[in-house]
């Protein structure tokens, strides 16, 4: 990988392409935000004509994963379990009590934007579903009052710590669904291979 800015010429002999058509897709990257161009003579040389266009990376950060994983979400659930924890319990406890705050906040704020009155399982869950496909969850309505989510946004790190990510996860969604004010719904764990953990169902009380 080039850590310079190259022409078009430059980047059209390296992947075999005509000039034009790096010219093409070069100059929708820039409009992009993933490249800068700029106008510049190679080496420094200053030479009679037109100076070439060259283009550069910008800082932009592209990550692409598929399925979705969601590893940075979980790293920043353990750095609140350290920042903000009490030393009275152990890592793993702290590390579910931020989780499960995390979602309630969520819950909350998004109960509050959306204004959306008294929610039942049905209503509810169609709320949730909002949240649970952002995040890469994958959400499946088999029935009217359950989801289940086909992919974990946290493998293959739950394949290392599963008590740890797969209860940091349930408290997560518990509190969403909480924070929320779900009626007659709860975040129960129920793991099924290539599956999320954690489902939504209904809980023992409909209201």
């Amino acid at each position: 990988m080039t850590t310079r800015a190259v022409t078009r010429d430059e980047a059209a002999a390296s992947v075999g392409i005509s000039r034009k058509l790096a010219a093409f897709h070069l100059d929708k990257l820039v409009d992009a935000g993933l490249l800068r161009a700029r106008y510049e003579t190679p080496g420094g040389i200053r030479k009679v004509g037109r100076r070439p266009k060259v283009y550069e990376p910008t800082d932009a950060q592209i990550s692409v994963s598929i399925p979705e994983r969601r590893h940075e979400l979980l790293a920043d659930l353990l750095l609140d379990a350290v920042l903000t924890e009490g030393t009275e319990e152990n890592a793993a406890q702290a590390a579910v009590r931020a989780a499960e705050r995390r979602g309630r906040r969520m819950g909350e704020a998004a109960r509050d934007e959306t204004r959306p009155g008294r929610l039942g399982p049905e209503r509810g869950l169609t709320v949730c579903e909002r949240l649970l496909d952002e995040y890469g969850y994958e959400p499946v309505r088999q029935v009217p009052t359950e989801l289940r989510l086909r992919n974990c946004p946290f493998h293959p790190l739950t394949a290392k710590a599963p008590d740890l990510v797969c209860g940091m996860n349930h408290a997560f969604l518990a509190g969403y669904v909480n924070g929320l004010e779900v009626n007659g719904v709860r975040a129960v764990l129920a793991p099924e291979p290539g599956e999320c953990c954690v489902r939504l169902g209904p809980s023992d009380t409909d209201q």
